[in-house]
């Protein structure tokens, strides 16, 4: 990676919905506080993210969500090969520079279409987690951040607000690096560089 000069980039999905997760709160005693929420709790929104490192770089985050209308029951409720794509377009032209993806074995991720540009693009190497190893992908710590920060006992009143405010956690999240780089820490990985040996 050092010698590409490239970023590592680790990928990861999770999907939203107006009902908020819950989280330990003040209240009278005796009396169990409530939230009242609008919507069935169905998800609404997909983020999926890259937590890009590279050593003398300030750590990034690169985000896109898509909404799930209501109407189209029964379609796809995540991201498409070509949502991935333009992703990963996106990412190379913001960072500047080659990278090396890591993600996990979701099918759509294996994707022969998906699979044949990243073949055919010397920008980009792609590797895979380990079978259910989320341990080991940073973006999962990444998540936990904005839900505890952003989305925890919030009654949102309709699903602009939802993503209004999730658009919001993450911007608070790109702006501490050192958020990033502690989810790359609880993983347990770390980054280094390459020594060449002498013989």
């Amino acid at each position: 990676m050092a010698a590409l000069e490239a970023w590592l980039c680790f990928e990861d999905e999770a999907g939203f919905s107006m009902t908020p997760p819950t989280a330990r709160t003040w209240a009278r005693r005796g009396r169990t506080p409530v939230i009242r929420v609008r919507g069935r709790s169905q998800r609404r929104f997909s983020i999926a993210a890259l937590a890009c490192y590279k050593h003398g770089e300030r750590s990034r985050l690169i985000y896109r969500p898509k909404r799930h209308l209501d109407h189209k029951r029964g379609g796809r409720r995540s991201f498409t090969w070509t949502d991935y794509r333009d992703l990963l377009i996106a990412a190379h032209q913001q960072l500047g520079a080659p990278i090396v993806l890591v993600w996990d074995n979701l099918n759509v991720h294996k994707d022969r279409r998906l699979r044949q540009f990243i073949d055919t693009h010397d920008w980009i190497t792609c590797y895979f987690l380990p079978a259910y190893a989320p341990d080991l992908n940073p973006v999962e710590g990444i998540w936990s951040l904005l839900r505890r920060s952003s989305q925890v006992n919030t009654a949102f009143t309709d699903p602009d607000h939802l993503i209004s405010t999730l658009r919001h956690g993450l911007r608070q999240i790109q702006y501490r690096s050192n958020l990033i780089n502690g989810c790359l820490a609880e993983t347990g990985l770390t980054l280094t560089t390459s020594r060449q040996q002498r013989q």
